[in-house]
Order: structure tokens, then sequence, then C-alpha cells
């Protein structure tokens, strides 16, 4: 395969085929541990969107994500093993996803505005990929550059001054 075609945005079909494997392997997961929720899929952009909802109770997100972090790795991972293919799959469960976005985007903004104050860089507490992308985001909505920087799972976010 070439750089090219390696690069090429996987078309719309391709996704919403990884978004029914990962939502065929999601609904397995929750029979097996005999839990109640619904699945929704979507396309978003470039990637697959997989969601749980309807479930009483966060067991399926755990402290900080860390449980949804490790279903959405095993998820990406079925659906490698049935396409060939890396997924860029998100899984949400009970919307914590989208409360955390939410909650990372108004952190991003607040942050750019105390470094365009103080004109001092800030840095911010370890984050996952997923959330420090967020603020990276949003501190360039704001008009100010980031970087991560550290190790994983101990990297994190600063934010510089222009």
């Amino acid at each position: 395969m070439t750089e090219a075609e390696q690069e090429k945005a996987p078309d719309l079909s391709a996704l919403e085929q990884e978004g029914e494997i990962a939502a065929d392997y999601v609904e397995g997961l929750l029979d097996i541990a005999d839990i109640d929720g619904d699945i929704d899929m979507d396309v978003e952009g470039d990637r697959a969107m997989v969601s749980v909802v309807g479930l009483k109770g966060n067991e399926l997100v755990g402290p900080a994500g860390e449980v949804l972090e490790a279903l959405q790795e095993l998820t990406r991972l079925a659906v490698h093993r049935q396409t060939g293919e890396r997924s860029r799959l998100m899984l949400d469960v009970a919307g914590y996803r989208e409360r955390r976005r939410a909650e990372l985007t108004k952190l991003g903004i607040e942050i750019a505005n105390q470094v365009k104050d103080s004109n001092e860089p800030k840095s911010l507490h370890p984050m996952t990929p997923f959330e420090r992308k967020i603020v990276h985001d949003a501190v360039a909505a704001a008009g100010l550059r980031s970087e991560s920087e550290g190790e994983e799972p101990l990297r994190y976010v600063v934010v510089l001054p222009v």
C-alpha cells in the first residue's frame, strides 16, 4: 500500500462497517455482562462512533473513564481483527465523552485566557490523547498554541503565550 493510499480518508461504507462490527462486539459484551443498554451508531468526520445509551450506573465508564478507554481499545482490536485495518473508532458510554468534551473545551478556554492575562505558560494535569486533543482545539480556537509534553500515561498539555 502506498503512502497516498494510507493517508486517504476511509470511505463512508468502510466507516459504517467499522461501526457495525463494533456495535456487534459491544452488544456481545453487554450480553455477557448481563447489562441492559442500547447501541447507537454514527459516523462523524473520519471516524465511526458507537454509543451505549440507556445504562444505569457508571461501571462501564469507571474512574476518570478508565474502563471506557479499555473497552474502546478492545473494541478497536475486534474491528481490526475483522477488517485488517487500524480503527479510529470512538466509543462512548452514557454520554461520558460528550460531557467530558464540554468540560475540557471550557477548561481549554479558561486556561488560554489565564495565559493571555499572565503571558506565562501553564501546564495542565496528565490527560488521555482524546482529552488532550479537545484542549488543543479549544486553545487554538482562543488564538494561542499548545504542546503535549511528557510520556504516556503522564502526558499533559502546556498552553503557551503568543
